[in-house]
């Protein structure tokens, strides 16, 4: 079984991703919610070739991922899951919502670490908001994602297939809540209370530091409620705010090769600790976006 899990695991990865993100394409060409200011070819063909190094130097940095420490913790009994009677569907839901929390605050700590923020930043970079702005993270990032991910593992000892369907879950949702889709307004209203949205998404990709640093969750919504980190809507409405950061804004800097270089440039600005994320400008109030935005 082990060995099933194992094999097959980059099997299942990949064909749920190139689903969802092919779904997600699609959708966006027929119904998308903003109109995109950068030509797809340019912002495509560098965050797909970005996905790419990500992929191999996390192969070539680390012997086992995730669902291979799971196995092995499994085996040698390591972790708090392991050495409890649980049943296995309640380890698995326990284990998928511990890794949601795990990820939740690893955000929130990228956020808030300015040297971390240099790393993070790239992501929020992107110039336009579409589902392969969900692929576009540095290298360094994912490298230290992956130790804070085995590090949890190890920790909690969950079932190896509750890590692989939290992956590939986690996989689907950054897709489909980075992508550029108009979902009907009703629909988002409810279905945010149980996953990310777009639109809730969304909000965490405009210049406005005070934005920026809400709406940390991924998949599950309930931590930015729980933790107070949740906005609403954005000031200027979906159709009116700016997306990326206040540096890096020219297409050059779409580039593969600029995006590596981007933690070693500019100034660590617009985190969490920027005092402009929490500063209002005398009188200003959140607005409230015209119906349609």
């Amino acid at each position: 079984m082990s060995d099933l899990l194992l094999s097959s695991e980059s099997l299942v990865r990949l064909v749920a991703f190139l689903g969802v993100l092919s779904a997600m394409a699609l959708w966006e060409l027929a119904a998308p919610r903003r109109r995109l200011e950068i030509p797809r070819v340019l912002r495509w063909s560098n965050n797909l070739a970005l996905v790419v190094v990500d992929t191999i130097i996390l192969r070539l940095s680390f012997p086992m991922l995730a669902v291979g420490l799971a196995l092995m913790a499994e085996d040698r009994g390591w972790g708090l899951l392991n050495n409890l009677a649980v049943p296995g569907w309640l380890s698995v839901l326990v284990s998928m919502m511990v890794l949601d929390l795990a990820i939740y605050l690893q955000h929130v700590m990228f956020h808030a670490v300015p040297g971390l923020w240099r790393l993070h930043r790239m992501h929020h970079a992107d110039l336009d908001f579409d589902a392969t702005t969900g692929l576009r993270f540095h290298p360094v990032e994912i490298l230290a994602s992956m130790g804070i991910k085995l590090a949890v593992v190890a920790a909690l000892g969950p079932p190896a297939v509750a890590v692989l369907l939290f992956e590939v879950v986690l996989n689907a949702s950054a897709l489909f809540n980075h992508a550029n889709i108009d979902l009907p307004r009703p629909v988002d209203r409810v279905l945010r209370w149980l996953i990310v949205t777009p639109d809730m998404h969304r909000v965490h990709h405009s210049t406005d530091p005070r934005e920026t640093n809400s709406n940390y969750g991924f998949n599950l919504p309930w931590w930015d409620r729980l933790f107070g980190t949740y906005l609403a809507q954005p000031a200027k409405g979906h159709t009116g705010m700016e997306i990326g950061i206040e540096q890096f804004r020219t297409r050059r800097d779409l580039w593969l090769d600029r995006m590596l270089l981007q933690p070693l440039r500019g100034p660590a600005s617009g985190g969490a600790l920027d005092p402009r994320a929490y500063r209002r400008e005398e009188g200003a109030e959140r607005v409230t976006p015209r119906p349609g935005e």
